[in-house]
């Protein structure tokens, strides 16, 4: 049976991936922050495995780790987003806040539970489609995302020699307690349950690349063709609207 290792496991895309791996007859392992929540869902999926830990604590990923056996497939899901309200001056605490939660525990946790994938394993790190445009209010979470951006692309070059896949997740708006506090229109919103199931077949078809849904992606991808001084007066016009 292959075993699959999901952060964030308690809430959103990480629950629903719980929920698919869990039918696919995967041997999963949820990771989490609360232990209440991994109880929670332990009662729902009796047959996982909980790990209860802080991403952002490399030592605590350590220890989760040692608690660990060999992994098909790591899914580097666990995030945060929080937005500046204002730029001037500069909130370097949420900035830093975000980068450590986004960006510096998927480094964390790839320290702790790399070594223990599985030859022609693969690993699903969830980035965002924001990374494709300058949004307002978005330069801690955009930034983060784009770091993870570059770290799936230079992990892919690295480990292909260890036969070990990385699969970069960017999807757009997902119905999630974090969408949730989102007070302005998300257009082609897609339930955490199909988002699941498009991260599930791309990892499994070693998808280098999975981004849903496909039409907003589009639209998203073309807008970034556009010069920047364009774009820039799109998005003041779009925040002061």
């Amino acid at each position: 049976m292959k075993r699959v290792l999901i952060t964030g496991a308690t809430s959103g895309i990480g629950k629903a991936l719980v929920d698919i791996y869990t039918k696919k007859n995967f041997e999963v392992v949820a990771a989490g922050r609360d232990p209440i929540k991994l109880a929670n869902l332990k009662q729902d999926y009796p047959k996982i495995k909980t790990l209860s830990f802080d991403i952002t604590q490399l030592q605590q990923a350590l220890d989760a780790a040692s608690e660990v056996n060999n992994i098909d497939q790591l899914i580097l899901n666990a995030g945060n987003c929080e937005y500046m309200e204002s730029v001037n001056p500069f909130d370097s605490a949420l900035f830093e806040r975000v980068i450590r939660t986004n960006l510096l525990s998927v480094g964390y946790c790839l320290e702790a539970f790399l070594p223990k994938l599985a030859r022609f394993g693969q690993i699903g790190i969830v980035s965002s489609s924001v990374t494709y445009l300058a949004f307002t209010q978005s330069q801690a979470y955009g930034a983060s995302k784009a770091g993870l951006n570059y770290l799936a692309r230079s992990l892919s070059v690295d480990l292909a020699s260890q036969e070990i896949g990385v699969s970069l997740i960017q999807p757009g708006f997902v119905e999630t307690p974090l969408t949730d506090k989102n007070t302005f229109d998300m257009p082609s919103k897609v339930t955490a349950e199909y988002a699941a199931k498009t991260i599930f077949n791309g990892i499994q078809a070693k998808k280098h690349s999975i981004k849903f849904p496909r039409f907003f992606i589009s639209i998203l991808r073309l807008l970034s063709t556009l010069p920047f001084a364009l774009w820039r007066k799109i998005a003041t016009s779009l925040v002061n609207k």
